[in-house]
């Protein structure tokens, strides 16, 4: 049987990667209290909420078109769907307060930030290489360069603190 990718399923993925980001962030901000890192974590936030729109945008683009990429063995949506679980933040619910848990300084806070901004970065490259419409492609690379810019910024940061 043929088994052909559709970028919904992809999308609503990513969505769920940016809820679990601002959740981490809001949460993070709260524990940490006040100062740069709180301060870095609200504005992060915030960037998730934009990105969360935005996949929310392009999921309405393609819910309607079905599959976009030939996908015979259906290899994209079981990687993308590995990808997916094995993010940081998507293992199980809770997993955002479990892995708050063991943070107990802000430079702990910004480590884990780093790991989910990576694990993102990474994901985010996988779907937009099993996207099929070159304009979500190039959406997606503008979140890819935003969430590279994460983890610059974090790591600016943890950098100071050291």
């Amino acid at each position: 049987m043929i088994y052909p990718f559709n970028a919904a399923e992809a999308f609503k993925m990513a969505i769920s990667i940016e809820e679990n980001g601002l959740e981490f962030y809001q949460k993070a901000a709260n524990l940490v209290g006040s100062g740069p890192v709180a301060d870095l974590f609200r504005q992060l936030a915030e960037e998730e909420k934009t990105h969360k729109s935005l996949f929310t945008e392009y999921l309405a683009s393609v819910k309607d078109q079905g599959p976009t990429v030939f996908d015979p063995d259906n290899e994209t949506d079981a990687y993308l769907k590995m990808m997916a679980d094995l993010h940081v933040f998507r293992q199980k619910p809770g997993a955002v307060a479990e892995a708050l848990v063991n943070v107990k300084t802000p430079e702990d806070a910004l480590k884990l930030a780093i790991s989910f901004e990576k694990d993102s970065v990474i994901f985010f490259v996988e779907l937009k290489a099993a996207v099929g419409d070159k304009a979500d492609r190039l959406e997606v690379d503008k979140l890819i360069s935003e969430e590279a810019g994460h983890i610059r910024r974090l790591a600016r940061v943890y950098a100071k603190r050291l």
